[in-house]
């Protein structure tokens, strides 16, 4: 009997994720298969697995960030709760909020700081990064969360919430 290959996993995954989690589920596998192709099919002796493992792994990843973030998607929030100032003062509050920002990034060791502006403003994936920087792409996302998170509580006083 022939293996089957990584598609027919993702669509047998995709199909019970997607019951069992709806939207959460989809975005879970949907970045699993990303890492997957990222990081080259060499690796991985047993798709499947792989891809159960790592949908499982997103999920709990993106139950723990609700937790700590509290996220809410901008399209969810009613218009008056956008982000936004009232009151013409606009270029002021972005400098202020870019001077914060750099200060949040500059509290941070070298290696985060690199991560985080190649990811976030260069467009580099975290394997592209992970090359780069000669560390593990397990690495490279350690160093990202750890600047999402420094940064999320030192520009808290910005959010409305």
């Amino acid at each position: 009997m022939p293996k089957k290959g990584w598609l027919a996993h993702y669509r047998e995954l995709f199909g019970s994720w997607r019951r069992k989690h709806s939207q959460d589920g989809e975005d879970a596998i949907q970045d699993a298969v990303v890492n997957m192709l990222e990081n080259g099919l060499r690796g991985v002796d047993d798709p499947r697995a792989y891809l159960s493992r790592s949908t499982a792994n997103g999920l709990i990843d993106r139950h723990r960030r609700r937790c700590v973030l509290d996220f809410r998607p901008l399209d969810e929030l009613a218009e008056d709760e956008h982000p936004c100032v009232q009151d013409g003062q606009t270029s002021i509050y972005t400098a202020e909020l870019l001077d914060a920002l750099m200060a949040a990034l500059q509290e941070l060791p070298l290696v985060c700081q690199q991560v985080y502006i190649r990811h976030r403003l260069e467009g580099w994936t975290h394997a592209e990064i992970a090359l780069d920087l000669g560390v593990s792409r397990s690495m490279v996302e350690k160093h990202m969360n750890r600047a999402l998170f420094h940064i999320h509580e030192r520009l808290q006083k910005y959010s409305p919430y």
